[in-house]
């Protein structure tokens, strides 16, 4: 962690937390820090959290929160709420079972952890077979979102394990889901499933956004998610905690969904693009989904609601093998060259993949789109002022678009590809945009794959550089 002076970029101080020298886990990457009081915190790939003097970088406080050689990893930037910092566990494909777990601000005691595969005699403990549910997956990979008027965190989870759902029928909660906790006790109270017994890896991890505004005619206190399985998801959440579905629309093509009902957004699939053990099975979005984890944004002045997807990329999976569960090896029931090599097109290669696109959920329609003719990895930032900033390209270009319209405004060529989430601050009057433009993980994995579709190699320069523009007024 490095703390810079906003205004300058002089570097203030630097903490380096040392990893084991035969750690392994599949995303070795970190999403950012939270800020509380006078202290900031941060989560390590080897599942430990820090608390440091926000001034000095100095420690205060360090627990470990998972079972690093079960391969218990956190790559999620902390929430903090009501003096309690929360964080969630990546690792579903190496069999760990994901939980929230909440720690004293001040002295890193555990207050409680709520697991995200619920367990016999709970609610929705019978939607898993027995034991199933004890290396189930349902990832927390990303930061929730807080409601401080109810006291509730919303987060999303991922996928179940393993892929293959034959050893595991039923709906398999609270995986792929919105949860809705208590912060206080960590208590489910409410959630909604995107997709029920997932099989195509479609994590939604991201948490959904809290918007107050009219859906469907009416106004919603709404919990807007733009799904990896390609639909846009439009909720309502009550103080309780409970959540319920308002709308469902696809804003990418998508083959497997066949219906979903008006009332609960309980999806009917095209088992026929279900993927499991003795078939090949092509579905679309691909694996990677009609959008990952890069966050969407909302503009309450434009009204509009942005996503960063990829359309007409599909994936076909060979057929599953037999796994059982080891721990500290891969969970996952697919052989990894057939994964990342499983790209397909649909209706042959596209003009255009990558799509930024700008939904009014008023109308539950699409008010304007700016496609690519490559894919893109674009977490956004959308700003007072009519602005729409985005990076996600192999082009290397951060880019200004005119959040009502989809105008590019201003490109800059960085150093390197940008997949961080921009960020916006004011220091003596003048405003500043800024972001890290660096490339790699999942972005580049994604990237191999199309390129092995295409015969191409693209070389994008990984980086790590913070780059600062400053608005001319």
């Amino acid at each position: 962690m490095i703390a810079l002076n906003a205004a300058t970029g002089q570097e203030i101080w630097r903490f380096k937390h040392e990893l084991p020298a035969d750690l392994l886990m599949l995303h070795n990457t970190n999403r950012g820090v939270a800020l509380y009081g006078d202290k900031v915190y941060v989560a390590t790939v080897d599942a430990s959290l820090y608390a440091l003097e926000a001034t000095t970088g100095k420690v205060v406080w360090k627990t470990t929160v998972g079972d690093v050689k079960a391969l218990n990893y956190i790559t999620l930037a902390p929430l903090a709420a009501k003096g309690k910092i929360l964080v969630g566990s990546s690792g579903g494909e190496t069999g760990v079972r994901g939980y929230v777990a909440a720690f004293d601000a001040n002295t890193g005691k555990e207050a409680w952890r709520t697991y995200t595969t619920a367990a016999p005699g709970e609610p929705g403990g019978d939607t898993w077979p027995k034991d199933a549910y004890k290396n189930g997956g349902a990832s927390v990979w990303i930061t929730g979102t807080y409601d401080p008027a109810s006291n509730i965190a919303y987060w999303g989870t991922g996928n179940p394990a393993p892929w293959p759902t034959e050893a595991r029928p039923g709906d398999n909660l609270y995986s792929t889901s919105v949860v809705a906790l208590d912060v206080d006790t960590g208590k489910i109270k409410g959630h909604h499933q995107y997709h029920h017994n997932d099989a195509w890896d479609w994590d939604e991890v991201s948490a959904p956004v809290l918007i107050d505004t009219d859906i469907n005619g009416r106004k919603v206190k709404g919990a807007v998610h733009a799904g990896r399985n390609g639909y846009l998801w439009m909720l309502e959440r009550e103080s309780g905690g409970k959540i319920n579905f308002v709308n469902g629309v696809p804003y990418v093509y998508n083959d497997v969904f066949k219906d979903i009902d008006k009332k609960t957004g309980r999806l009917t699939y095209d088992l026929t693009k279900r993927p499991g053990m003795g078939k090949a099975v092509k579905f679309c979005p691909s694996l990677w989904g009609g959008k990952d984890w890069p966050p969407e944004a909302w503009n309450p002045k434009t009204k509009l609601f942005y996503i960063p997807a990829n359309n007409n990329l599909c994936s076909e999976l060979p057929a599953a093998d037999e796994i059982t569960y080891k721990k500290g090896d891969l969970y996952i029931g697919y052989p990894i060259d057939g994964v990342l090599g499983s790209l397909r097109y649909h209706g042959g290669k596209p003009s255009t993949i990558g799509e930024l696109q700008a939904w009014d959920l008023k109308t539950g329609k699409m008010a304007w789109v700016h496609k690519y003719d490559r894919a893109i990895w674009a977490p956004l930032l959308t700003t007072g002022g009519n602005l729409l900033f985005t990076g996600g390209t192999n082009d290397k270009l951060f880019r200004a678009f005119d959040a009502s319209n989809g105008k590019v405004l201003w490109q800059y060529s960085m150093p390197s590809g940008v997949t961080a989430v921009p960020s916006s601050f004011e220091v003596n009057g003048e405003q500043y945009i800024a972001v890290q433009a660096g490339w790699g993980i999942d972005a580049q994995r994604m990237q191999a794959g199309i390129d092995s579709l295409n015969s191409t190699v693209t070389n994008v320069p990984q980086g790590g550089t913070i780059m600062v523009f400053k608005l001319e007024k």
